[in-house]
């Protein structure tokens, strides 16, 4: 598997640019070591899994740690945005941007931009990122896979004001559920097979406050039919009025840690708490517009749709939705209550693998 990945990475990455560096010598050594364990007799859920790592967690992040106590094999790091620039919606490499693999002329996303890009074009199955306002969910939505910010506190954070989580990317929500039992110790399939009653989810296209191009709603929506037509889950007329997040979520970061203002970090959590009364789902388009080009999105907010549930801590899931007219994707977005990843992941499921994608011509 790992020899695979490697030659998979030698022949698509050149066209795709999501690795900034690979690591064939550890990754040999890594795998031979997999195999001695599980000959000793060792259970590893994740052996031999050729795993991209975002450049940002490195190998020795906490969740690459746990990801390789459980035999993942990483195979090299995954481009991020480059330094000093007012955006993070792509990555960069020493050959040029990162490219979408749909869309060679648009951006993957970002800040995991080139995990993103890894998974959409098979040369991994599965890749870390992590989100702070949505660095996971949007390159997931626009690359066509899925991507999972779990709840906060799951894994430390990455960041000091607590609003970055590390989270995967993957085609398969098996594998994400693997992922997030690995590094979290949780039992996914336990938690789906206790669920009772159908899922409760309403709908909403901009949280109250967003301004959401029309066409990108339409295709989450209509991804949303589909999937409760293919699930337990009901549609309820619950309002989703939230607040704006941008200046709480500004001021967070801009405190460092330090003590924000009374009210700042829960600047969603009453309406939050009244919405989770009565549905057990929120879903949204994840984001306002569909991948812009590698000039970046001007005055627009790319994590319109995703910062407020970094503040509020929820765990949210980006599951690829399909296409507007123009073969831009587009991501379904679904938050849940806090700790239930298990009920985003049993909708998932039911969501088809993403195909794998050959890599854009040059």
């Amino acid at each position: 598997m790992t020899a695979a990945a490697l030659r998979l990475i030698e022949r698509l990455d050149d066209r795709v640019r999501a690795f900034t560096e690979t690591w064939p010598t550890y990754a040999t050594a890594r795998a031979r070591a997999v195999d001695q364990a599980i000959r000793r007799g060792e259970r590893l859920p994740l052996a031999g899994v050729p795993l991209a790592v975002k450049a940002t967690e490195g190998r020795t992040s906490e969740q690459s740690r746990r990801l390789l106590s459980a035999g993942c094999v990483p195979v090299g790091a995954t481009a991020i945005p480059g330094r000093g620039t007012p955006w993070q919606t792509w990555g960069e490499t020493d050959r040029g941007p990162t490219l979408n693999p749909w869309l060679p002329d648009r951006s993957p996303g970002g800040s995991s931009a080139g995990s993103a890009a890894a998974v959409a074009t098979g040369m991994v199955p599965l890749a870390t990122g992590s989100d702070g306002a949505g660095s996971v969910r949007i390159p997931a939505a626009w690359c066509g896979v899925i991507g999972l910010k779990p709840t906060n506190g799951r894994l430390p954070a990455r960041d000091r004001a607590g609003l970055n989580v590390g989270g995967p990317l993957a085609r398969h929500a098996q594998d994400a559920a693997a992922y997030l039992d690995a590094v979290a110790r949780t039992d996914t399939a336990a938690r789906q097979a206790r669920r009772g009653r159908r899922a409760r989810v309403t709908w909403s296209a901009t949280l109250g406050f967003a301004r959401v191009e029309p066409e990108v709603a339409e295709v989450a929506r209509a991804a949303l039919s589909h999937l409760l037509a293919r699930t337990p889950a009901t549609l309820v007329d619950v309002p989703v009025r939230l607040r704006d997040p941008a200046p709480a979520w500004s001021e967070l970061r801009a405190s460092a840690g330090r003590q924000p203002r009374p009210g700042v970090r829960t600047l969603n959590d009453e309406g939050l708490a009244v919405i989770f009364a009565a549905a057990d789902l929120i879903a949204t388009p994840t984001t306002p517009f569909p991948p812009h080009g590698h000039q970046g999105p001007g005055e627009r907010l790319t994590p319109a749709l995703t910062w407020a549930f970094n503040l509020s801590g929820h765990p949210a899931v980006s599951l690829p939705a399909g296409h507007t007219p123009d073969g831009e994707p587009v991501g379904l977005h679904l938050v849940a209550r806090h700790g239930d990843e298990a009920l985003l992941l049993a909708l998932a499921r039911a969501t088809p693998a993403t195909t794998v994608l050959p890599a854009p011509t040059p």
